[in-house]
Formats: structure tokens, C-alpha cells, sequence
């Protein structure tokens, strides 16, 4: 059965997102910079906002743990767009490709609900699917299957009858494409735009010129 809904992730296939934009301009050495976005603000830590946590509630936590980076740390949500480096062309192409040959195209990111609005409002890219499921709306997060299912029932309400195998997930991250192919769907790591449109090919799905 070829596959024929595309479900794009956000951060990394579509939008440029590398706390690094930011960083590089607080921490000049790079051990210590790798060491804080490690130890500090983790990506652990990040994933709870990501969840539904409010961003003031994580970095206040965040301050009483680790008062000796208090500004560094404050710093990753007041400048959080500094580490938005814009859309990535390639993966905006791939998306108006598939919708250029009529591809229903869905989208599930891991993102905090406050920092989302800020993209939504600027990246065109965002608004090209039919529904999307933002974890900090839902609090859920991938790999967790629950958000898997949240995304699935919005897919069946537009395309009642829809099989997990007709599904396609376009993930950066190999664990939330390993999850999706885990529950029938088939799971794509993103590495390269190319890459992911000879994936979506092999597969069955029409994608336009």
C-alpha cells in the first residue's frame, strides 16, 4: 500500500533552531558552552517546556538549581528567537512539492505553546498543513506514542479511514522516527531534504516537480 500523508516536524526538516545562534554570542569558549546547553539548559530541560511546562516555572526551577548561571539561563527564553537562524529552504520546497501534487500534509512538533505563536506568525511554511499538533498545546511529547495517537485521530478526521501505513513521519530527531515507524506509520530520519524526498518516492508517495 503506497504511502499518501506526510507528517512533517518542524524544528530541524523546516525551521532552523540551534540554541548555538545565541549562545555564541554568551559563551565564547567552546567547552564551556558545550558544557552549559549539556549540564544546564539540557535538552531534558527544554523537552519540559516543550511539554506544557509554563517557561516561567522551568526557569525558576532551572535559577534555584544552578544560581550561578542565573543570567545565562534566563537568557534562553527572554532571547529565545535569537536561536531561530529562519526557514530552511530546502524542507519548504519539499513541502511545496507535496502540496503542489496534493499530498495532505499534517505537522507534530515538540515546542513550548509560548514560544510557538512566534513562529507561526512569521514562517508562511507553517501554515501550509491541514492540522498540527504542537506538544505544548496537547502536553504530550515525541517519542511518547500518546502524542503519536493525538496526531492520528486529527489525520482520521480529515481522512476518515486512513491506515498507519499510509502515514509518513519526516523526524530530524532517529528516536521520533523509530517511535513512529514502531506504531505502523512509516518513519523517515531526516538527514537532508534530498534524502527525505527519495525516501518519500521509494515509498509511494507522489511528489511533484
Amino acid at each position: 500500500m503506497a504511502a499518501k500523508v506526510v507528517v512533517f516536524d518542524f524544528g530541524g526538516v523546516l525551521i532552523d533552531w540551534n540554541p548555538d545562534y545565541l549562545y555564541r554570542k554568551l559563551i565564547a569558549d567552546e567547552f564551556e558552552r558545550r558544557r552549559f546547553l549539556t549540564e544546564v539548559c539540557s535538552m531534558d530541560w527544554v523537552v519540559q517546556q516543550d511539554g506544557g511546562q509554563p517557561i516561567d516555572k522551568g526557569t525558576g526551577e532551572l535559577v534555584a538549581r544552578f544560581p550561578e548561571h542565573e543570567a545565562l539561563i534566563r537568557a534562553f527564553y527572554a532571547r529565545w528567537h535569537e536561536m531561530i537562524g529562519g526557514v530552511i529552504a530546502e524542507g519548504a520546497a519539499l513541502v511545496e512539492k507535496l502540496e503542489a501534487a496534493g499530498v495532505p500534509l499534517f505537522g507534530l512538533t515538540n515546542w513550548s505553546a509560548e514560544t510557538f505563536p512566534w513562529a507561526w506568525e512569521r514562517f508562511d511554511v507553517l501554515r501550509r498543513f491541514r492540522d498540527i499538533v504542537v506538544s505544548g498545546h496537547v502536553k504530550l511529547v515525541k517519542p511518547d506514542p500518546a502524542i503519536y495517537a493525538e496526531m492520528f485521530s486529527r489525520i482520521e478526521r480529515h481522512l476518515p479511514g486512513v491506515a498507519p501505513n499510509e502515514i509518513v513521519f519526516i523526524d530530524d530527531n532517529i528516536k521520533n522516527a523509530r517511535a513512529a515507524t514502531s506504531l505502523g506509520w512509516q518513519g523517515v530520519h531526516h538527514t537532508s531534504a534530498a534524502t527525505t524526498e527519495a525516501r518519500l518516492r521509494e515509498l509511494g508517495v507522489a511528489v511533484g516537480t
